[in-house]
């Protein structure tokens, strides 16, 4: 729950960004829309196209939604990117009750001899598994994916149990 928690104040912290350079947008292009297409023609000149082409773009972007164009080029929010808080913690909560699920089970059937190497491999396995998943979902190289959680994973687990060997207890 708290990792869904997190998420969900994260990116609705985001939307709520988005929805304030939204707000700031619509007043400028209603108090200063000569200055908005001036911005919006400045945007196109620096990608690339001359002056009088750039000015052409910025006035037909302009007529046709002057909200979105300047939404796009200017602060970057496109629709299929914009913040979905509700997703993001759905998605956080469900990969992180498999991540927590899959090492207590193994826990559960493990000698307690072996415990802690057994557990410690489960889990990465299970976080390589979830790692190439959340790639492969997003479009990504799924083993690039899976490394990147297996090192950090590992690194955490070094660090976690450094800080328990150096205060003398299990963390």
């Amino acid at each position: 729950m708290s990792m869904a928690a997190g998420e969900y104040i994260s990116v609705s912290s985001q939307s709520d960004t988005e929805k304030a350079d939204l707000g700031r947008e619509t007043r400028e292009l209603a108090e200063m829309p000569e200055r908005e297409l001036e911005e919006l023609r400045g945007i196109w000149v620096k990608r690339g196209l001359d002056q009088d082409l750039a000015l052409q773009v910025a006035k037909q972007l302009t007529a046709h939604n002057a909200l979105e164009a300047h939404a796009r080029d200017e602060l970057g929010i496109v629709e299929i990117h914009v913040a979905k808080p509700i997703q993001a913690a759905l998605a956080s909560a469900a990969t992180f009750t498999v991540g927590a699920a899959a090492p207590l089970i193994v826990a559960a059937l493990t000698p307690l001899g072996v415990l802690i190497p057994v557990v410690g491999g489960a889990s990465l396995v299970v976080l390589a598994a979830l790692g190439a998943l959340a790639a492969r979902t997003g479009g990504a190289n799924a083993f690039r994916g899976a490394v990147r959680v297996v090192f950090w994973s590992t690194l955490a687990m070094a660090l976690t149990a450094g800080v328990g060997k150096l205060f003398g207890t299990t963390v």
